[in-house]
């Protein structure tokens, strides 16, 4: 059975939605999940968005998506895309969507001259890493992810010193 690709559309913002939430109980994180279907709608489909995302599907039925966007690299000098979601559902695992829908996104990046594909990956996703690593991908180890969100964020923005952490 294969599957198809396609762009999403303002239509698929629920869907999209119930995979994101899928996706963070997967990962342990629900609770994180605070986008409503307008959030998505928004900022996936309202204009001036630089938000990609496609659904993948297996006989006209959604099994996963993608959500990317266009990043750049000052030692490359060019674009590259940062993948921030790729899921398919636990059921349609195993039988080559995942594979495909990554390797549309690396075509596409192939296409607009990108030098680099990334995303991360929760270091105790032993499943995942196995997939990544069968494709080819290397850890980026080197690097330590650092994050602002939230109030920190707001707070930041604002000149405010930032609160001990607990």
């Amino acid at each position: 059975m294969s599957v198809s690709i396609r762009p999403a559309q303002r239509s698929d913002a629920a869907q999209i939605l119930a995979f994101i939430i899928e996706l963070a109980e997967y990962e342990r994180a629900r609770h994180e999940v605070i986008a409503s279907v307008a959030d998505i709608e928004r900022s996936l489909f309202d204009e001036g968005s630089n938000v990609c995302s496609l659904i993948c599907e297996r006989d006209g039925v959604a099994i996963g998506y993608a959500v990317y966007f266009y990043s750049y690299s000052t030692w490359l000098g060019r674009r590259g895309i940062y993948l921030e979601d790729l899921y398919i559902t636990p059921e349609q695992r195993g039988a080559g969507a995942g594979r495909e829908l990554l390797r549309h996104i690396a075509q596409e990046a192939v296409a607009n001259d990108c030098g680099r594909l990334e995303w991360s990956v929760l270091d105790w996703n032993a499943p995942a890493i196995g997939f990544y690593q069968s494709l080819g991908a290397e850890p980026q180890d080197e690097w330590i992810k650092y994050r602002l969100e939230g109030e920190r964020l707001l707070g930041f923005a604002e000149g405010r010193k930032p609160q001990a952490s607990r």
